[in-house]
């Protein structure tokens, strides 16, 4: 269903609103330059800080400036359901193509509870769900075991895996095959994710490389293993600026090199250093991606 680079966008600000030309241009961009899908209001895109009104607005601005040329799955996560439910319906009214539902953050429900909070989505809203699991940022972890269970109903089709487990994506192809459809979430280790059977990555490294990450991508899709192999190289020290201080701090700053919007960020989210600026600045180059 969904598959190879797909964006979890930043969220342009100025003046400490959201940048609506800066971010529908930055969609256009990233389109152009090859990216498979777009996932808005996820944490690269600052969620947490977003008003409801302004995560709605992000992801109607998105679909509309999309318009039809590329999947969007819209962020529509919370740690309560009745909100989850609230933003999964927007998204759907908005014409995105599926939602992006992270698990719930602070509550620390049991996994029965978390099969209980993704069922509600999923009975309530006719929309592809993809489970979004990150421990490091949600401290709760979704076993195999519950999400082949969640598998089970048609809505849920998939989850963005940033657990950095590798054999995860091995396990859950045993349990549920072809059909659940998983994306990396760690760009780090997103060729090996596709060799233990992942379908693509969503990634923060593409909001400033997307065509290297869509190239990575679209070359082991097509068995051009040794090219993959090489854009993957060049990628990794980018990569691992990327999140030299809290994402999307070093993307943002990074984008903001290419032109592309401000590098503002919201509280809490401190400025960054000038050694992190220094460090971005350098793998920028090394990646070609500044003259």
């Amino acid at each position: 269903m969904f598959r190879g680079s797909l964006t979890a966008l930043i969220t342009p600000f100025r003046k400490g609103k959201v940048d609506e030309q800066a971010f529908q241009d930055f969609v256009n961009w990233q389109i152009e330059q090859g990216s498979h899908g777009l996932v808005p209001c996820g944490t690269t895109g600052e969620s947490p800080t977003l008003t409801h009104a302004e995560h709605k607005r992000v992801v109607e601005l998105c679909v509309e400036a999309a318009d039809g040329r590329v999947p969007v799955i819209a962020g529509a996560g919370s740690n309560s359901t009745s909100e989850a439910i609230d933003f999964t319906k927007h998204a759907k009214e908005a014409g995105a193509d599926a939602v992006l539902v992270v698990t719930p953050y602070y509550n620390k429900p049991t996994q029965e509870g978390l099969v209980l909070h993704y069922l509600a989505i999923a009975n309530a809203v006719d929309i592809p769900i993809i489970i979004y699991n990150i421990p490091a940022r949600c401290v709760i972890d979704m076993s195999v075991e519950t999400m082949a269970k969640l598998a089970e109903h048609d809505n849920i089709v998939g989850v963005k895996d940033a657990t950095n487990d590798l054999t995860r994506p091995q396990k859950m192809l045993q349990l549920v095959g072809e059909k659940f459809c998983q994306l990396s979430g760690e760009d780090g280790t997103s060729v090996a994710f596709l060799a233990q059977g992942g379908k693509g990555c969503i990634s923060v490294t593409a909001n400033v490389a997307p065509h290297l990450c869509a190239q990575l991508q679209d070359s082991w899709h097509l068995g051009t293993y040794e090219d993959a192999f090489r854009v993957r190289d060049i990628l990794a020290p980018l990569h691992e600026a990327m999140f030299v201080e809290t994402n999307p701090g070093p993307v943002k700053f990074a984008a903001s090199l290419l032109g592309k919007c401000a590098p503002d960020t919201r509280l809490p989210l401190a400025p960054l250093k000038i050694k992190s600026k220094a460090r971005i600045e350098e793998a920028m180059r090394a990646a070609g991606l500044l003259n």
